[in-house]
């Protein structure tokens, strides 16, 4: 994490120095880099405690947050809204090179459910989700909260939960619209609460008639993890989980029952604002299980000597490609109601996105393995972009590359067809 705060840093430095960079254009906002505590992962806690996978910008102080409170897009900021991402990965057609600031065409469907579960309360879920829709054209949500418990969760006094869940639902809607979304909050970010709240969201999606079920958080791989593996398997619910912000395998993302979610970086043209291309998070989490076997969709996969490969696709997850979020709680004291617009990254975006892409797709498959199936078994078809460029991993020894690859499985999705 420590690597991404330098990164960001550095980039706003160089963007400060260069003056060939269109500065007057395109100014990089950058003034506090979180890492919420709620994203430290800690070694004694897997299996244990679940953590996020979320980190943000608050954009700079002056004029140009001044400017924002109205909300973005804004000129000089070239992170992206559901238009441009909907632009991106080929849901609507392509115009203006995508530009964020120029786009607005939204992505439209989705139907039955999507069920996000994450810890904690988001006292104001409700509202900031409605001031997204409001923002980006989006058409008001249909959100359920659900207290998994049967009574309200506390809230996480970092705020770092309430921006996970904002991130989550937030861009769940923007993926499938017309999607029924439930927040289903635990009471905390154990295991032990996790898991049943897991089962109460599959139960409820698979009450809807099925859909998904997005795990934006996770733990360092562990002894037994497979035991668990029996959470995710309500028939017709598909489950999606975050592959994780740094080097190495998460969990439940390794499991063969979940859609594993990895990280990519877009690139933007600093003159016209133009996507230019797509390439691998260097943070990203993947890599093969150390506890989890080679499942039957990924059997035709080289190189993963027996063992899961995670991810299975992946999605813009990278700060400094980041997407907009509504969140009116503050965030290790920054933010708040006056000023509640973040620039959002980490593999929680590409999570509950994945899902509403797959939502809108409306195949609506009985079980991830048929999910995952599908999806290996006609990948072939050019129905992912195959991002082969980029490296990720321990010591970046894991290259993008033609194919499926430990930093981008299969490739982030291009239009609905096959997913």
């Amino acid at each position: 994490m420590r690597r991404t705060k330098l990164t960001a840093v550095c980039a706003t430095a160089l963007w400060l120095l260069v003056p060939g960079l269109a500065i007057a254009q395109y100014a990089n906002p950058a003034s506090s880099i979180i890492v919420p505590n709620s994203s430290i992962a800690l070694r004694a806690e897997a299996g244990i405690r679940a953590h996020t996978n979320v980190q943000a910008i608050v954009p700079a102080a002056g004029p140009r947050a001044a400017a924002t409170i109205p909300g973005p897009p804004f000129p000089g900021f070239l992170y992206q809204t559901p238009a441009s991402i909907a632009c991106i990965y080929g849901f609507v057609p392509v115009a203006a090179g995508c530009n964020p600031n120029l786009v607005t065409t939204n992505p439209v469907g989705g139907s039955k459910a999507i069920a996000i579960v994450d810890a904690y309360d988001d006292p104001n879920a409700v509202s900031d989700l409605a001031t997204f829709s409001a923002q980006f054209g989006l058409p008001a949500a249909n959100l359920t909260v659900v207290y998994a418990s049967g009574a309200r969760p506390p809230q996480d006094p970092t705020g770092g939960w309430e921006l996970e869940e904002s991130v989550d639902i937030e861009w769940a809607h923007a993926m499938a619209p017309s999607a029924h979304i439930y927040l289903v909050e635990a009471n905390s970010n154990f295991f032990y609460d996790l898991y049943p709240a897991v089962q109460l969201a599959s139960g409820l999606v698979a009450g809807a008639g099925g859909g998904e079920v997005s795990m934006s958080w996770g733990s360092m791989e562990f002894q037994g993890e497979n035991s668990f593996d029996s959470f995710f398997t309500t028939p017709t619910v598909v489950y999606f989980a975050s592959a994780g912000d740094s080097a190495g395998v998460e969990y439940p993302s390794a499991s063969p029952h979940v859609v594993s979610a990895g990280g990519t970086t877009l690139s933007m043209n600093l003159i016209s604002g133009f996507f230019q291309q797509e390439q691998a998070w260097e943070y990203t989490g993947g890599g093969p299980s150390r506890f989890e076997t080679t499942p039957i969709f990924q059997s035709l996969v080289s190189g993963l000597n027996g063992a899961r490969g995670t991810p299975d696709m992946a999605f813009d997850s990278d700060l400094i490609s980041g997407v907009w979020v509504d969140d009116s709680t503050p965030v290790n004291g920054l933010g708040g109601p006056s000023s509640p617009w973040w620039i959002v990254g980490g593999t929680s975006v590409a999570s509950p996105s994945l899902a509403g892409v797959v939502n809108t797709a409306g195949h609506f498959f009985g079980s991830t393995t048929a999910e995952l199936t599908t999806v290996y078994s006609l990948s072939f078809l050019g129905f992912f972009r195959d991002v082969t460029a980029g490296v990720c991993g321990p010591f970046a020894g894991y290259q993008a590359k033609a194919g499926y690859d430990f930093c981008t499985g299969l490739g982030s999705p291009h239009g609905y067809n096959g997913k």
